[in-house]
């Protein structure tokens, strides 16, 4: 899994930081999404999935298989 952000699109929330911190942060001037890791291991998938489910503004975006 492929994980990316649309730092445009990002409000700010933190959900995902919540739902899954060892793959999300947040700029400490405004709040806006930080991927700490694009390709995060199958071991923490579902939480991935959950923050981008969790995502007011649809941000986050998975993409299965290397591409």
């Amino acid at each position: 899994m492929r994980v990316s952000i649309a730092e445009d699109r990002c409000v700010a929330a933190g959900h995902c930081v919540v739902a899954a911190p060892e793959i999300f942060d947040q700029r400490e001037d405004d709040g806006v999404v930080v991927l700490l890791d694009p390709r995060p291991p199958a071991a923490v998938r579902e939480t991935v999935e959950e923050a981008a489910l969790l995502c007011p503004a649809a941000a986050i975006r998975l993409v299965n298989g290397a591409s």
